[in-house]
């Protein structure tokens, strides 16, 4: 069996234990990985107990109870907490979400979190989503058409207008991405479910007169072609969408064109 060994300073250690103050009967234990870049030491894991009575339903407001009540120095990106931005998306129990729409009570034992696997860690819980956002723009998602015509609008077909359904729903929050084993061992390279999906996005968009270059700019063995349907992305997306269906779709568009 081959045995790997993290380089010294990227093992994760036992952080500060926080015992709860309030005397509270229902506490639950909150295990955040934590990691300044500044400070020079290994990342670590915090332990919190926080007091459940007096918190609201999300693993979000559970982190939001740590940071207002018991650590301020805990780091996460949040905003509109409604599930329509993304920013909170991070690995909690395992598995990439929203950590505002994800419910502490489905959590059994203790509520371990995480940032996103794969990407670089800026500080805490926050990934580094900055190659993400490049190849997301690599795949100019916005409507190339010739129609300038400002009084007028660019209509298209019920029947079309359907097609971009599960398409443009998606909030670019990363967690498909993040748990694609191809997206992890090529990501440089491979543009990941979250980016092809938003590729097909404008691909299959009836107004959009740049399909054939659109198709390709992706059909690529590293850019495309590393998807292995593991299927990892759609059992990860927090907005119930498909990106290996829109991926496959992609590759039977290059196929039978």
């Amino acid at each position: 069996m081959v045995q790997i060994n993290l380089p010294q300073n990227s093992k994760v250690e036992k952080g500060t234990y926080y015992k709860d103050t309030t005397g509270s009967k229902n506490i639950r234990k909150v295990n955040v990985y934590r990691w300044d870049p500044s400070s020079g030491k290994n990342p670590r894991i915090d332990t919190y107990e926080v007091d459940m009575d007096n918190c609201p339903s999300k693993v979000l407001d559970v982190l939001n109870k740590i940071k207002n009540e018991i650590d301020p120095s805990l780091a996460y990106r949040r905003s509109c907490a409604h599930g329509v931005c993304g920013s909170c998306a991070m690995n909690m129990d395992g598995k990439n979400g929203l950590a505002c729409t994800k419910p502490h009570s489905e959590i059994k034992g203790d509520i371990n979190v995480y940032p996103l696997p794969h990407l670089k860690v800026l500080k805490d819980l926050i990934g580094d989503l900055s190659t993400l956002y490049k190849q997301y723009e690599s795949v100019e998602p916005w409507l190339k058409t010739s129609k300038t015509n400002e009084n007028k609008e660019n209509l298209q077909s019920k029947e079309d207008r359907k097609k971009l359904n599960g398409l443009y729903e998606c909030i670019m929050c990363a967690c498909c991405s993040t748990s694609c084993p191809s997206y992890w061992w090529n990501g440089d390279k491979y543009l990941g479910p979250a980016v092809l999906l938003q590729a097909y996005r404008w691909i299959v968009d009836s107004r959009d007169e740049d399909r054939k270059e659109r198709l390709k700019k992706v059909a690529d063995e590293l850019k495309l072609y590393r998807c292995h349907t593991i299927m990892n992305c759609t059992n990860a997306c927090p907005k119930g969408l498909n990106p290996a269906k829109a991926i496959a779709s992609i590759k039977k568009m290059l196929a039978t064109s």
